[in-house]
């Protein structure tokens, strides 16, 4: 019989449901570098671009956020209950190979960590660098810094009230229009106005089934990396479509505290694209920074949505 080709469990990757794991095998090569498989969906609720002719390039964050955890609990020893920190993240994508074809985006993925730290027989901690690729051509690359906590020890840094603290959702600020943001539907943007340019409030549909499908105490990552980049595009005021983007996570950000969301112009790496820096604060803490450098407008090569 033919091997048969399915997904990594989903408890691996901290997902609920099957449709939002994008991993499909994983082998070790040699010391701490792995050889993975995946698969991006011809469509997706979220993580599409608004005429549906492309993968959203915050799929690759995604797909390495799932790498990370994957390693972590399959080869690492890491328990399942086990929470995690992201340090910071940054990711760079080439747009050509984000569009959709005929089937399933079949993907290859090479990882290599470092740092591997280890208390007993399970790791603490490592940084992961990925590269994806799809056909033998380059997808996507980018890195991360993982810490991983023992539930006892999770309590002790978050606190028993902020553990709970996810069960009792507050009412939604009124967000943006999609269009102002790059999304098709309201319940996509996560960005309030406050009637100052470049500053907004940040306001999640936490019943999102993509951006809060597994629960949690406190605004996911992911989060933050979209609001990061629909804050770009509110500051251009068109279209953004980042190629390369470095976030850094300084103090988990709260549910029940207004997070204030920043951004400015920035200067670019890349020649002929746009870059901008986006902030998060909540009680005059700063709690996330992202760096984005992309395509703005026509020259994004994306339709924004009607």
């Amino acid at each position: 019989m033919p091997r048969l080709t399915t997904t990594v469990p989903r408890e691996y990757v901290h997902r609920a449901g099957h449709a939002e794991v994008f991993l499909t095998g994983c082998r070790r090569l040699k010391g701490d570098r792995f050889a993975l498989t995946g698969q991006w969906p011809r469509a997706h609720t979220f993580f599409t671009d608004a005429d549906g002719t492309r993968h959203d390039p915050t799929q690759a964050a995604e797909t390495i956020r799932q790498v990370g955890l994957l390693l972590a609990h399959s080869e690492f020893g890491v328990p399942l209950g086990h929470q995690f920190l992201l340090r910071d993240m940054e990711y760079s994508v080439s747009l050509d190979e984000l569009e959709i074809g005929a089937g399933p985006s079949e993907l290859t993925l090479q990882a290599v960590c470092t740092d591997v730290k280890w208390r007993g027989e399970r790791v603490t901690q490592f940084a992961m660098a990925i590269t994806i690729e799809r056909d033998g051509r380059h997808v996507a690359d980018g890195s991360g810094h993982f810490s991983c906590l023992a539930p006892a020890a999770y309590r002790r840094l978050r606190g028993a009230e902020r553990v709970a603290a996810e069960a009792t959702p507050k009412p939604r600020f009124l967000t943006l229009e999609p269009q102002r943001v790059g999304r098709s539907g309201h319940a996509d943007v996560v960005l309030a106005p406050t009637g100052r340019p470049g500053h907004w409030l940040l306001s999640p549909d936490r019943g999102h089934p993509v951006l809060f499908e597994h629960g949690g105490d406190h605004v996911p990552g992911m989060v933050l990396i979209e609001a990061a980049r629909q804050a770009a595009c509110g500051l251009q005021g068109d279209v953004f479509v980042p190629v390369r983007v470095a976030t850094q996570f300084h103090r988990y950000t709260e549910f029940d505290t207004p997070c204030w969301i920043d951004a400015v112009t920035a200067p670019s790496t890349l020649p002929g694209l746009t870059g901008v820096h986006v902030t998060g604060h909540q009680e005059g803490e700063e709690v996330f920074s992202a760096r984005l450098t992309g395509h703005c407008g026509v020259s994004a090569g994306y339709r924004a949505a009607s």
